[in-house]
């Protein structure tokens, strides 16, 4: 068995781990920390999970968890980890991040975007970035993996094969991209009020979303050399959710079924990855599961392709990658204790 610790286990991504992690036949959960609530049992503070977890909450201590942990899952704003992750925790248990402060190798990078310092910077080096589609190998041997974005899942995963076959052109990537508030964490947030998201749609971060250098960073990867996106956010009035939609020119030649072929031959056999060719997807196709749904057309008149993807941002998106993650790296099968579909769309 796999000991696991969560700190910062009751936001709702860490909350949403916690569910997968004590649902997991290979895991035993020895450690879950929250500032908020220090003191209470977990139950007390999601009831509809207490006959999965009950473990009480204490006081975030990276050094004292890593001592009884195999894996220690950090849910923490970004900013956090870097002050937290040593090269000694490392050597005693493997760490998943799911904040940011691990996701670029660049820390000048990661200070111009987040407006913060880095005191952990020269942990990057051995950072895996932690796409498992993408970095299978490296996560593998990873002792620091760092959990991607979800806005970002999304995306690289949308537009990786038409990059990394040379079917569009690189300089002219759009993604528009909509998340439902969940994405936003639990803290109270004037803009996350109900009555301020409730039967609105809107557009925010434009041009200065921290998920920009993600994305450019795994594209870039994928291209073979550095490129930069348009990428703009939006927040729809739903729990969960994120549906990208990328544009893309199409370079000469290419049509629809070099597209079908790049992708199939991108994610053969993947087991999160569902194509639908043509069909388009949609969030309820993949709520409560850790896929990433993929559909595309080409628009003949403008010469573009119109490829668009869906992830639960709290599973695919956020802790279900996390725990795809732990069971690359542990090896495990890496379905385990993970959703491939839902029972109904509704």
């Amino acid at each position: 068995m796999i000991t696991a610790g969560v700190i910062g286990a009751t936001g709702y991504a860490g909350s949403q781990l916690v569910a997968l992690l004590s649902a997991h036949r290979h895991v035993t959960i020895g450690y879950l920390a929250s500032h908020s609530h220090v003191g209470k049992h977990f139950g007390e503070v999601y009831p509809s999970l207490a006959l999965l977890c009950n473990l009480p909450l204490q006081e975030e201590d990276i050094e004292a968890a890593s001592q009884i942990c195999d894996v220690l899952f950090l849910a923490l704003p970004h900013g956090m980890a870097s002050h937290k992750v040593t090269e000694e925790i490392l050597a005693r248990c493997v760490v998943i991040d799911l904040g940011a402060d691990f996701r670029l190798s660049d820390y000048r990078v990661y200070q111009s975007w987040y407006q913060s310092d880095h005191p952990s910077s020269h942990l990057l080096a051995q950072s895996v970035y932690g796409l498992c589609e993408l970095h299978r190998r490296a996560i593998r041997a990873a002792q620091l993996i760092a959990n991607p974005g979800c806005y970002t899942t999304s995306s690289i995963l949308t537009l990786a094969p038409l990059l990394g076959k040379a079917l569009v052109d690189p300089a002219s990537l759009i993604i528009d991209s909509a998340s439902g508030t969940s994405g936003a964490g639990r803290s109270e947030k004037v803009d996350s009020l109900f009555c301020e998201v409730n039967e609105n749609y809107k557009a925010y971060g434009v041009a200065t979303h921290r998920h920009t250098p993600e994305i450019e960073q795994e594209l870039s990867r994928e291209h073979g050399a550095a490129l930069v996106v348009q990428f703009t956010p939006h927040l729809v009035p739903m729990n969960r959710g994120i549906l990208s939609t990328c544009y893309a020119n199409l370079k000469p030649g290419v049509g629809s079924d070099e597209i079908e072929s790049a992708y199939d031959e991108y994610y053969h056999g993947e087991p999160f990855i569902r194509l639908m060719g043509s069909s388009l997807p949609e969030t309820r196709f993949v709520r409560n599961t850790n896929v990433c749904a993929i559909g595309w057309r080409v628009d003949e008149r403008t010469r573009r392709v119109i490829a668009l993807g869906a992830i639960d941002n709290l599973i695919k998106g956020a802790a279900g990658q996390a725990v795809q993650n732990m069971n690359i790296r542990f090896g495990l099968d890496e379905t385990a204790g993970l959703a491939v579909a839902v029972a109904s769309p509704l």
